[in-house]
């Protein structure tokens, strides 16, 4: 049974901004602030994150919409390279999207579980919590696509409003004095490498829209709509992040910033005192779930287009023809998931293993833009795509940065990127071996 498109321009503006705004905006800016060594740089980093992402975001939604198939993201590589390519790529970026998602899960749930289970303590309460809210949010998603983006769409407008909540702190605090710039720090040997450093937890926090392109056939008039719901989105999303960094900043001062141990509540105790906790505790959590339901929507439908590729079992593929969703992927996607809640190890590591194949996913994945351009030279362009401006400028600049990105984790975290690099090559060897299996039972 075929996708049949169920969702409208709005809903996939909200999956592109569920997307991109997990947990990173409430964590990260403590990493990028320990890696500057002055507030410039810091803001510095945040920027050229913005001007890279909306490059990116173009560069995708050109992609998108030259080649709107479900499970984009997977069916670009294969389109564009070798099928074996995009099973390499995305056998591993599948399993880390789990992880991460799981790991956001984890954070989510320590903010709510003294509220739930004032009583219980410890990693097992919190994997409790977490497992729990995930069961929810599958069976939400087994209801139907639609009702799975009606959630998604009430929980991004509750996520939106903390965010708007955290950039409205800085009306109720005077500003902390910060240390005075120096353009002899700021331009010398250690100011370029804390720059290089901030790349890793930038880049992490504003990636995730290029997953949008894994529901090409969940739109009507996809060339059209999948285009503009990925600019709507990421120009929500780049505003409220440059907003909501300047107001940690006023609010908390650079030192402040780099200490934070909780870092929303620590910005809403400036308005809410002694309620503060209660209050963000709640509002996080609905924020995380809003981020893990858009992951189960997202990543089932790379399954599907692999298993259209015949390098995953047919089951994969299979729809609900009332509710439009591959349950058993939903299922499998979901056991990933809360196996790696008992195996998975602290956020600063689970983002460098996610940074290493993401950026070499992003590269490849922007850098199909020239072989579908160069392929519509001779077949020419399908009618009522959309066409960036910036081409070829904008798509190499980001290609560019990802492969900076690429080298800082390699240089910082040298064991961490053997081994992914490792798991990435294996996907070789996996894909022919489930090819040769799947050929035989058919």
């Amino acid at each position: 049974m075929s996708i049949k498109p169920k969702l409208s321009l709005f809903d996939l503006t909200m999956i592109v901004v569920s997307l991109v705004i997990g947990m990173g905006i409430f964590r990260t800016p403590v990493e990028v602030a320990q890696k500057s060594i002055l507030p410039e740089i810091f803001f510095l980093a945040w920027t050229l994150g913005a001007i890279v992402s909306l490059f990116g975001a173009l560069t995708f939604a050109e992609i998108g919409s030259r080649y709107p198939v479900a499970g984009g993201f997977y069916r670009i590589f294969s389109y564009c390279y070798h099928p074996a390519f995009a099973f390499m790529v995305n056998w591993m970026t599948l399993i880390s999207n789990a992880a991460s998602t799981a790991i956001v899960a984890i954070i989510g749930a320590e903010y709510i579980n003294p509220l739930l289970i004032p009583g219980l303590e410890g990693d097992l309460a919190v994997r409790i919590t977490t497992v729990s809210a995930i069961i929810l949010l599958y069976g939400i998603n087994m209801l139907g696509i639609k009702m799975s983006a009606r959630v998604l769409n009430v929980l991004m407008i509750i996520k939106i409003s903390l965010v708007v909540l955290l950039i409205m702190a800085v009306f109720f605090a005077p500003p902390v004095p910060s240390p005075a710039p120096s353009a002899v720090v700021l331009f010398s040997e250690a100011g370029w490498k804390s720059f290089w450093l901030c790349f890793v937890p930038v880049f992490f926090t504003y990636g995730g829209y290029q997953q949008t392109m894994n529901f090409g056939s969940d739109v009507p008039h996809a060339a059209r709509t999948m285009p503009r719901a990925i600019f709507l989105g990421i120009a929500v999303i780049l505003f409220l992040y440059l907003l909501v960094n300047f107001s940690y900043f006023q609010v908390l001062g650079f030192d402040g910033l780099k200490n934070s141990k909780a870092l929303a509540a620590d910005m809403a105790g400036v308005m809410m005192g002694e309620y503060a906790y209660k209050i963000t505790a709640v509002l996080m959590f609905l924020s995380v779930m809003a981020y893990v339901n858009a992951s189960i929507l997202s990543n089932p439908r790379v399954y599907y287009a692999m298993a259209e590729d015949g390098v995953l079992p047919a089951i994969f593929k299979k729809v609900n023809e009332r509710t439009q969703v591959q349950e058993f992927s939903v299922t499998v996607f979901v056991g990933f998931m809360i196996v790696t809640l008992f195996l998975s190890s602290s956020f600063s590591s689970v983002l460098t293993y996610v940074m290493f194949f993401d950026s070499i996913a992003l590269a490849s994945a922007a850098a199909a833009l020239f072989v579908l351009r160069h392929r519509a030279k001779k077949e020419g362009d399908p009618p009522g795509i959309y066409k960036m401006k910036g081409y070829p400028w904008m798509p190499a600049i980001f290609i560019l940065i990802y492969t900076l990105v690429n080298i800082s984790v390699m240089v910082s975290s040298p064991r961490a990127s053997a081994i992914g690099f490792l798991l990435f090559v294996s996907g070789l060897p996996l894909y022919f071996l489930l090819k040769k299996l799947i050929e035989k039972k058919t």
